[in-house]
């Protein structure tokens, strides 16, 4: 089950992103089409084919400004999109001096296998939640919420902060990035055309539009808008969802330590939700809490899946989902200087402690 340095995942992580960047441009030009034909049916009641044809004439014309805009849209996405990112979450830089436990833990984990260390920010938020962004090594950075911080002893957060790296040196979080950026301009696009489309008072029923062919030109335009912003959604179900088990995988093959990892995903299970946050942020979050309609696509498989994985292949054991009260035994704010994190001793396996054997002792 060791992920970290699966060539073939990082290869097809490439070419999805370069896959999900030409479907954007599919997806754009669809729309244009769309538009066009709206716009000629509002304007005419020519016979239907007439109109296709006149919104074919107006999408070649619209075609060299369609692929500049989306081109423009790509490039400050790519520059841009960890300030957009910050400025919905309210993460920060942080330095050594900032956070040196927190610093360290990621240095290490660097250090011990020769990678660059990202950008290390800090969310203010009670929630526990982390998740890793950019596009290039000078963008990629790891953000993790002051809840987590302060919930998590040093071992799981070593987890994390590894399954963080695992994902920036897997490429799933350019492919996340590729893919949010997709989401976001055909839900700008899908939301323009809707709010001009419905103020214009467009009347697709009854009238000389219906007896020719311009109501059925805006019909035909408005479930292509509705079909691209279907396909925004299924590019983003189509995501792996193998991504976390190969990224909680990395995790154990950096730290050796399965039952910090799993000890880590069972306390954030359920208190990840960042309320700022869109869905697309969320989705690259370490655990995506969220549920109902608007989250029908997400791409995290549950908890309890991940930690049975961890059970299974990496001899990881589970203590079961835990209550609120259980995620306060990591670092209380009032423990003496040598305050040792409680832990509950775990039978068999090669990572729990030997009988009569003092804590954390191996």
């Amino acid at each position: 089950m060791a992920a970290y340095g699966l060539y073939t995942h990082i290869a097809s992580n490439r070419r999805r992103s370069v896959a999900l960047l030409v479907g954007l441009f599919f997806l754009v030009y669809l729309m244009v089409f769309a538009g066009a034909l709206v716009a000629e049916g509002m304007m005419s009641d020519a016979p239907l084919g007439e109109l296709v044809s006149r919104a074919r004439y107006d999408f070649v014309a619209a075609l060299p400004f369609a692929t500049i805009g989306t081109a423009i849209w790509i490039i400050v996405a790519y520059k841009f999109h960890q300030r957009m990112i910050d400025a919905l979450t309210g993460g920060h830089d942080v330095s050594r001096a900032d956070q040196p436990r927190l610093y360290n833990l990621l240095e290490n984990l660097c250090i011990s296998r020769g990678i660059p260390m990202p950008k290390l920010k800090l969310v203010d938020s009670s929630a526990l939640n982390a998740f890793a962004t950019g596009m290039t090594e000078q963008q990629y950075a790891i953000s993790v919420t002051t809840g987590l911080l302060s919930k998590l002893n040093d071992a799981e957060l070593e987890a994390v902060l590894a399954h963080e790296l695992t994902h920036i040196r897997n490429g799933d979080v350019r492919m996340m990035v590729v893919a949010m950026v997709i989401a976001g301009v055909i839900s700008f696009l899908s939301e323009l055309f809707f709010r001009l489309l419905f103020r214009g008072g467009v009347r697709v029923s009854g009238g000389s539009s219906d007896r020719k062919g311009g109501g059925g030109a805006i019909l035909i335009g408005v479930a292509l808008v509705a079909v691209a912003w279907l396909l925004s959604l299924v590019i983003r179900f189509a995501l792996s969802r193998s991504r976390e088990f190969l990224a909680d995988a990395g995790a154990v093959e950096l730290t050796k330590n399965p039952d910090a990892m799993i000890k880590a995903l069972r306390k954030i299970e359920g208190r990840g939700e960042l309320p700022e946050a869109t869905s697309a942020v969320m989705e690259m979050c370490i655990d995506n809490p969220r549920e109902g309609f608007a989250d029908l696509f997400a791409t995290h498989p549950s908890i309890d899946r991940r930690v049975s994985a961890l059970v299974r292949y990496a001899g990881g054991h589970d203590p079961g989902p835990l209550s609120p009260v259980a995620t306060d035994d990591a670092l209380p704010e009032d423990a003496p200087a040598p305050y040792v994190p409680k832990r509950q001793p775990l039978p068999g396996g090669p990572w729990a402690p030997l009988p009569d054997t003092p804590a954390g002792a191996r």
